[in-house]
């Protein structure tokens, strides 16, 4: 599947403003990567896409490498100490380990740092350098990442490091980085109250001014002056990360060890069975389908979609014959790569619902009851306690579980609960080891305890939706309320105050442009076919699957006319968030 969104941008602009930028026919060269640089290579490159214009290897500046100094090198890498003096060690021995080097930063090269380069031998054989500002991971075609899971703790523990400030200045030339990619110069807004949105707000502001200044054609284009940066932190909606989600991607994320998105697991094929590995990405359509799919219509439309394939390749198929894939594998053979990636599917969803059955269908049910304040037949919560004592009490549910239904169970007090009542929910349930967990989130502004430190504070008003759900999927992230009020500009500007005014918008240019017609414009760039306003939402200490689908519910049903991104520094499970939060009291390891 080719790449599309985000991916789409971020992958042309290497492709083309990098690798094809110095390339010379007849001539390969070597691409040096960074642990950065690398992962946003592999998130929107193909290696052969990368082979095909010229290079002949790829290798890690942090690896013992082989001189070949035959060859040039182009080294994408990111203007940290680390990296740049791997680049000048390339350099500094009187045989060079390559015949000359094409430096392109991924965002903007300090100015100690360039002048270490200046100094060194390298300065000799720079034939190129300069910085490309894609300072972020494509992480989906509408997600980004920036690549940093210890924000939560840098922004929320109880110990504020010295550097708080310059991650605070990191991350927003990281955002600026973003909106440069995209040819965005949007209108930042930010949730008012916690002031690190302010501060983050303010940085990115300045950063978005001196990128503007570099590259005038920001922004420009119709319908561009509507586009918006929101910044929210994580305290805004607690209840979102923590909740049982039944959509694919969030469930299997949840229950299942994923990790750096590749799904393991034992396949039955033919003979015996084999180990596998699957990355879970949007180079598999069927993925891309199903993943914002409720987990019970998984199984069966991966089934339809499974009929349709065998059907159009004229082979019969029962009831029976879908079940058992390996059969259908002795007689296509030819369909391996198809029919495999079925079965993938059908396995991961099959591993979720056997998750599901062994313990959750009762706990979903409670934990919607909390997060919606009533039950399903909408008659609101009496006695909350009840429904969750026992949940406490069975030995055979996990700590974390517990723990997310005592946090449910405060959210839905509203005012937060006294501490003698905690510490008898701590005890029945026996999560004594684990309970600073809870009163951590009173760092990220949550009222946990009553007339506590955050007494007053309340989770904000929510939408009224009459939209049939499945009675285990009521919860709709908050999220999603904001970003259909800000498409709509109906965001309180009191409670989403702009940094500096909008521009007003110009009737006159939201005419439809000739990208959303006809095929004329094969020559232009992804970041051009979108001509119509984007809204990018950052949120602070990490992002919940279920806010990322809520980006893309949002954008479909605009039919288009808006897109919306979201991300933030890192991507949350409901484990992950709570571990986070544990941590929040502890003292860094320097070492680490």
């Amino acid at each position: 599947m080719a790449p599309s969104g985000l991916k789409a941008v971020v992958g042309e602009k290497i492709l083309n403003g990098v690798i094809k930028s110095v390339k010379k026919d007849g001539e390969w060269k070597v691409l040096i990567v960074d642990h950065m640089s690398m992962r946003i290579l592999s998130s929107c490159c193909k290696m052969s896409d990368i082979l095909a214009e010229g290079v002949t290897i790829v290798e890690d500046i942090n690896k013992r490498r082989e001189p070949i100094s035959s060859l040039e090198a182009i080294y994408l890498i990111s203007p940290v100490e680390k990296s740049v003096r791997a680049l000048i060690n390339d350099f500094k021995d009187s045989a060079f380990t390559y015949k000359a080097a094409h430096i392109f930063f991924t965002d903007t090269c300090p100015d100690g740092l360039f002048a270490e380069i200046g100094r060194s031998r390298v300065a000799k054989v720079v034939k190129t350098l300069k910085e490309i500002n894609v300072a972020f991971l494509p992480y989906e075609s509408q997600v980004f990442s920036l690549d940093d899971p210890t924000s939560l703790y840098s922004f929320y523990s109880l110990k504020p490091t010295v550097e708080k400030d310059k991650m605070i200045e990191n991350l927003a030339e990281q955002i600026a980085t973003l909106c440069d990619t995209l040819k965005e110069y949007p209108a930042i807004r930010y949730r008012k109250g916690p002031e690190e949105n302010a501060r983050l707000a303010d940085e990115v502001y300045q950063r978005l001014n001196a990128h503007k200044a570099d590259n005038p054609s920001m922004g420009e284009g119709a319908d561009k002056a509507r586009s918006q940066l929101l910044i929210v932190d994580r305290g805004f909606d607690p209840i979102s990360p923590i909740l049982h989600e039944l959509t694919f991607q969030a469930m299997a994320y949840d229950l299942l060890d994923i990790k750096q998105d590749i799904y393991n697991y034992q396949s039955t094929g033919i003979g015996n069975a084999q180990d596998r590995e699957v990355l879970l990405d949007e180079d598999d359509e069927l993925w891309v389908q199903l993943r914002h799919m409720h987990i019970a219509d998984v199984t069966k439309k991966v089934t339809d979609l499974l009929r349709i394939f065998c059907e159009s390749k004229r082979m019969c198929t029962d009831n029976a014959n879908i079940k058992d894939l390996s059969q259908m594998l002795k007689k296509m053979p030819q369909y391996q790569k198809e029919l495999s990636n079925y079965s993938t599917h059908l396995h991961l969803a099959e591993a979720c619902m056997k998750k599901f059955k062994a313990s959750l269908d009762k706990l979903c049910e409670v934990e919607q009851d909390l997060a919606m304040g009533a039950n399903a037949e909408g008659e609101p919560l009496k006695n909350a306690m009840k429904s969750i004592v026992p949940v406490l009490l069975n030995n055979e549910i996990e700590a974390y579980d517990k723990i997310r239904i005592i946090l449910l169970f405060i959210f839905h007090k509203k005012k937060g609960i006294g501490e003698e009542d905690l510490a008898k929910l701590i005890q029945h349930a026996n999560i004594q080891a684990d309970s600073n967990i809870i009163t951590n989130l009173q760092n990220l502004g949550c009222n946990i305890i009553a007339e506590g430190r955050n007494a007053g504070k309340t989770l904000p008003e929510r939408k009224e939706r009459t939209e049939s759900t499945y009675q285990l999927s009521r919860w709709t992230p908050i999220i999603k309320d904001v970003i259909e009020n800000a498409i709509e500009d109906k965001l309180d500007r009191k409670q989403w105050p702009f940094i500096s005014d909008p521009a007003p918008i110009n009737t006159t240019q939201t005419a439809v442009s000739s990208a959303r017609l006809g095929h004329w414009h094969k020559n232009k760039s992804p970041a051009e076919y979108r001509s119509g306003p984007r809204l990018i939402i950052f949120v602070i200490g990490g992002v919940s699957h279920s806010e990322m689908r809520s980006a893309y519910e949002v954008t479909r049903a605009t039919d288009g006319k808006w897109e919306v991104l979201i991300g933030s520094s890192h991507i949350l499970t409901p484990t992950s968030f709570l571990n986070d939060l544990k941590s929040l009291d502890q003292v860094p390891n320097p070492d680490c």
